[in-house]
Formats: C-alpha cells, sequence, structure tokens
C-alpha cells in the first residue's frame, strides 16, 4: 500500500477549496468539520483550512495538519471520488493527538459513507 500524498490528492487552488465550501455537505464533529464534495472520478483529494481564529497558536495549527495529513494517507484508499475540506474548531486546539486521530477516523468513515 503507498502512503504518499501526491499533489493530486490535495486540493491545492483556491477555486478547487470554493467549490468545495460552496457545494459540498458539513459533517461535524466537536473538534474538527468536514465539507464533503462528491466528484465523478478521480482519487479522493484533501485541502485544509486550519485557521488562526480557531487555533491561535502556529505549533498547534501545524500538529493538526501533520495528523491529518498521516491520517488521510492512510485512510485515502477506503474513500469513494470525494473532494474534502477540512476545518478546525475552537476547541481542537487544546485536544490531544489520540482525540483528534479518533476524530479524523471518525469523519473519514462519515465521508465513505456519502
Amino acid at each position: 500500500m503507498n502512503f504518499a500524498f501526491p499533489p493530486r490528492a490535495r486540493l491545492r487552488q483556491p477555486r478547487e477549496f470554493e467549490a468545495v465550501l460552496k457545494q459540498g455537505r458539513r459533517v461535524q464533529e466537536k473538534l474538527l468539520m468536514l465539507v464533503v464534495l462528491p466528484v465523478p472520478a478521480g482519487p479522493a483529494r484533501l485541502g485544509l483550512a486550519i485557521s488562526a481564529r480557531a487555533v491561535p497558536l502556529a505549533t498547534r495549527r501545524n500538529r493538526i495538519k501533520r495528523l491529518a495529513r498521516e491520517s488521510f494517507r492512510a485512510s485515502r484508499a477506503g474513500l469513494p471520488a470525494v473532494d474534502l475540506v477540512l476545518q478546525a474548531r475552537s476547541g481542537a486546539a487544546g485536544a490531544s493527538s489520540a482525540e483528534l486521530r479518533d476524530t479524523l477516523q471518525r469523519l473519514w468513515r462519515r465521508a465513505a459513507e456519502r
């Protein structure tokens, strides 16, 4: 199994983020929110939108992004053709890594059900 995170598995253009945020369905958890937009074909793609307002310290924002990328790489094969945007909620800043991993796993499962 390949756990790479190549450019084709990422949302990179602002218009891609805008499309997902405008047309996608929101899946909310206490710490994180995932916006899911089904696409006709292709691999699941992830975009990270971890704002400084929700997570003020850069080190904590970076930790959340690192955990999200790691979890996405491990779960990507089980996801359908969707574009995903992950957003942090205010409680994510103080959450432990284990809590964040559990939340991410629940979000990926719920995205796969859609």
